[in-house]
């Protein structure tokens, strides 16, 4: 594969796990606001699955800062496989049960939107940027938190965990 192909997988890949990592952030709903106790690194590991059927082991490092209320979010987010490297850097805001936000991703020059809703420890939410749409779900059970891509293209889908460190 040449460096263009493996340039627009990384960026679909970086496209769709910015998202999960964003989706992450917005795992607690009680408290002060769903962001509420997610301060801090967590990181992760998981596999992506590309058009052709091949699958990746990708390496996650996200860091997190949350509002004074817990209603918003910023985050930078650090993802490696063996062949491709990017930084998102993301902001998420939470309302009654609604979740919005942009994102950046900081190398290739690229960002985009999410929306979705959230309640009883789940979120489904719609990812988009310029020629990429995904379908998110992500569960949380404590510290441990386990999230379902599917996405039509280059990148067909992720199954990624993070625990907090």
């Amino acid at each position: 594969m040449g460096f263009g192909g493996i340039m627009s997988r990384g960026l679909s890949a970086a496209c769709a796990l910015g998202a999960v990592v964003m989706l992450s952030m917005s795992t607690s709903l009680a408290g002060a606001g769903p962001f509420e106790g997610l301060a801090g690194i967590w990181t992760g590991r998981g596999t992506i699955q590309l058009e052709d059927g091949s699958t990746e082991k990708i390496r996650c490092k996200a860091t997190y800062a949350v509002s004074g209320d817990a209603q918003g979010l910023n985050q930078t987010l650090l993802c490696a496989s063996d062949s491709y490297k990017f930084e998102l850097k993301s902001n998420v805001l939470a309302r009654n049960g609604v979740l919005s936000g942009d994102w950046r991703e900081t190398s290739r020059n690229v960002g985009g939107t999410l929306e979705g809703r959230a309640g009883n420890g789940q979120f489904n939410v719609d990812v988009s940027a310029p020629a990429f749409t995904a379908k998110l779900k992500l569960k949380t059970n404590g510290n441990r938190q386990d999230v379902v891509i599917s996405s039509d293209g280059q990148f067909k889908g992720a199954s990624i965990s993070l625990s907090r460190s």
